[in-house]
């Protein structure tokens, strides 16, 4: 693992509890709101995390144990607007989140230097790594944490 991988990897395991950290104390109403127009509430932001996370965790899994296996794509605009997505209650999803990443994160540290090249195709994207989704998502936790400051700095 490269000292970027170690650094990313990090985030992996650190990011529910700074979810949790970010949103403990907002009410239902501060995580059911959406302040910004065209933007989703942070309960929507916490439930994509859950959805896009377990998504990828599973693309992996499926590139770590298929040769170059199809990555199928989701609408995450539709996935937002579900019954399970609207609502200020997102402990189902910060429980998921942290179960999630903690097996993430010893998949991610047990790889061999050959894992890490593995890929699979997404229909949309194309060619994708193990490398890649590490990078991808470390940076999604970072782009997400951003986009809640932004949403309750507009409350």
């Amino acid at each position: 693992m490269t000292p970027e991988q170690q650094t990313q990897l990090e985030m992996i395991k650190t990011f529910p509890d700074q979810v949790r950290a970010a949103t403990a104390p907002l009410s239902p109403a501060q995580l059911s709101t959406p302040f910004l127009q065209n933007e989703w509430s942070v309960a929507q932001i916490v439930h994509h995390l859950a959805d896009s996370h377990m998504n990828a965790f599973i693309r992996m899994k499926l590139i770590l144990t298929e040769e170059n296996p199809t990555l199928k794509p989701y609408d995450q605009e539709a996935w937002a607007g579900m019954a399970d997505e609207t609502g200020p209650d997102i402990q189902p999803s910060l429980t998921i989140l942290t179960g999630l990443h903690s097996r993430w994160a010893i998949v991610f540290a047990s790889l061999s230097a050959a894992d890490w090249g593995r890929t699979g195709h997404h229909p949309e994207i194309g060619p994708v790594t193990v490398a890649d989704i590490l990078a991808d998502y470390a940076q999604h936790c970072q782009d997400h944490l951003e986009q809640m400051q932004r949403v309750l700095a507009a409350e």
